[in-house]
């Protein structure tokens, strides 16, 4: 098969001195309440071998258990109003600097807590440590994404919560599939292996090495599944061929369009050549 890569990513990693292609597999859009092994069957097993790992983003998994906060169901209090606009929205993504999520923090760990871990946060940012909110809130804060249309505009309605029990999910994959996976909160920024299968043997700052430059893609890519496999003689030779049946076919298009170009060229001074004779003729007559 031929390993590709979304824009501005690259096919090939290094972790520990071994090297990794990665696969980014283009889905149709998931919607709410699909099924997750479904989708496995589908996109990932006519591609699967042995020895192959896939990284599934943590959101079609939380939206195939429907773990859905609908924007009409929070209701926006004074308190995450007052809070939102002293958050800051980081690079990753929007954050509670959104009322809405914000909001959702309030219901999920009180009010207390949640003017507790601001004072904290800021505070802390006066000496340079980051983040101190979002440790004190805990994942299902951190990981609330939605709530904004930015990237797919459905996305404004609602918020998209953590999956259920993301190992528990990798294992079921693997026990229907066949399919090693691990479910991953990943940005251009940071990764989060949020659960892995029981038979991936590799460690968890393995994982993160393989897909810490988050090759699914930030943008409208439609590539929530990454297809890893590790490199070996036998795939660097069909990587390889790949390469040379792509040149190849550039080189025949290529000399197809010199053909056609050629051919227009010895058509245009053949007419040329046509109008004069036409024209001396012509002068003859006259």
């Amino acid at each position: 098969m031929e390993f590709k890569a979304n824009e501005g990513k690259s096919v090939e990693i290094s972790v520990n001195d071994e090297k990794y292609l990665r696969h980014a597999i283009e889905t149709h859009y998931i919607q709410i309440g699909e099924s997750y092994i479904d989708i496995i069957e589908k996109y990932v097993k006519p591609l699967y071998e042995e020895g192959d790992i896939v990284s599934i983003s943590e959101k079609i998994i939380s939206l195939c258990q429907e773990r859905i906060v609908y924007k009409k169901d929070v209701k926006v209090g004074g308190l995450a109003k007052f809070l939102s606009k002293f958050a800051m929205r980081s690079n990753a993504g929007v954050g509670v600097d959104n009322p809405y999520k914000m909001q959702f923090a309030i219901n999920l760990c009180g009010p207390l807590k949640v003017i507790w871990a601001a004072i904290a946060g800021g505070f802390c940012k006066l000496f340079g440590k980051r983040g101190v909110f979002y440790e004190i809130v805990g994942p299902e804060i951190s990981g609330l994404d939605g709530f904004y249309g930015d990237v797919f505009e459905d996305y404004a309605e609602f918020g998209i919560r953590i999956p259920d029990n993301s190992t528990g999910v990798c294992n079921e994959i693997y026990e229907k599939t066949g399919v090693k996976c691990m479910i991953v909160d990943a940005n251009d920024f940071n990764v989060e292996i949020l659960g892995k299968a029981d038979a991936i043997e590799k460690s968890e700052a393995e994982l993160k090495g393989m897909i810490k430059d988050n090759p699914a893609g930030q943008t409208k890519t439609l590539t929530p599944l990454v297809l890893i496999r590790k490199k070996n003689e036998n795939n660097e030779e069909v990587e390889n061929k790949n390469s040379e049946e792509t040149e190849e076919v550039k080189q025949v298009e290529n000399e197809e369009v010199e053909d056609v170009s050629s051919d227009n060229e010895t058509e245009k001074i053949d007419n040329q050549a046509e109008t004069q004779a036409e024209s001396q003729d012509e002068n003859v007559d006259m």
